[in-house]
């Protein structure tokens, strides 16, 4: 399995990274992109199995590359893992075809909860 992670923060993708391997899920391939722009074309060349991505970040936020993947018929699973966690994001998240959205600060026990429901319907 292949997993995208987007972030305009190195350190937060690193982050994120380490956080999948303490949650049992460090096996899979993790390719990497600074912003949805890039993370648009990622998933065009990667075809990855499931997208984390951060909401805020230049060039591209995370919305509008959600946004633009459903527009474009992109189905990959797809969630945020963002420093905001309201409710009208949220909801805007589900709108626009989100799987889930992880508020920071996560922990191992929460990213193996939300992500071994979305991995475990996609193997």
């Amino acid at each position: 399995m292949k997993i995208l992670v987007v972030d305009d923060s190195r350190v937060m993708r690193q982050i994120v990274i380490r956080t999948l391997r303490q949650s049992g899920h460090g096996g899979h391939d993790i390719v990497e992109a600074e912003n949805g722009r890039e993370g648009l074309e990622a998933v065009q060349r990667e075809t990855p199995d499931l997208v984390l991505s951060d909401w805020n970040m230049p060039e591209m936020s995370g919305i509008d590359f959600l946004t633009a993947l459903r527009a474009s018929g992109g189905t990959v699973p797809f969630g945020f893992v963002t420093s905001e966690g309201s409710p009208a994001m949220r909801a805007q998240a589900e709108a626009a075809g989100a799987a889930f959205l992880i508020a920071k600060p996560f922990t191992p026990e929460s990213f193996d909860e939300t992500l071994g429901a979305v991995l475990g319907a996609h193997p």
